[in-house]
């Protein structure tokens, strides 16, 4: 008797390894046809950069706001919590009190998570200087102030500095 016969695992080990290499074989077949049928036409216009179809404005190194990478992230996250209470959900009938407390524990490291960035402003778009305050000079108008005159159109009060 052979080995693959007496060992199922090392049965199921061949079928992944050959499930895999039947993927990559498929991969690199299509790719190799499509250099091989493809028309080769260079020309200026296909040599130009462009972004999503449209000319470049500016150089690619521009510096990239990182409020936006936390509004990735935080999509990301909730985003991964709904597809996984979809599961959570479906299990609840059999395993309610298990199934009960891995949803705490999940939201409850969501919630850590959620207070974190909360308490340290993260969620805020415009970030407080609060912990890094300006020097002003004496009687200067705050940066406050200054905003509020601007929206209301009134001229400062003097509080006799």
């Amino acid at each position: 008797m052979t080995v693959l016969a007496e060992t199922p695992l090392l049965w199921d080990a061949v079928a992944v390894m050959l499930f895999v290499a039947v993927g990559t074989g498929f991969v690199m077949f299509n790719l190799l046809l499509g250099r091989v049928i493809r028309p080769r036409l260079p020309n200026a216009v296909k040599g130009e950069i462009y972004e999503c179809g449209e000319p470049a404005i500016g150089p690619g190194w521009v510096q990239f706001d990182l409020r936006f990478y936390v509004v990735a992230l935080l999509f990301v996250i909730f985003d991964v919590e709904i597809a996984l209470l979809y599961p959570w959900a479906r299990v609840f009938g059999e395993y309610a009190r298990a199934a009960f407390w891995d949803l705490l524990f999940f939201f409850g490291l969501l919630v850590v998570g959620y207070a974190f960035l909360w308490r340290f402003g993260y969620l805020d778009w415009v970030r407080s200087t609060a912990a890094h305050p300006v020097r002003r000079e004496a009687g200067a108008p705050s940066p406050a102030a200054a905003i509020d005159v601007e929206r209301s159109g009134r001229q400062p009060v003097s509080r006799g500095v």
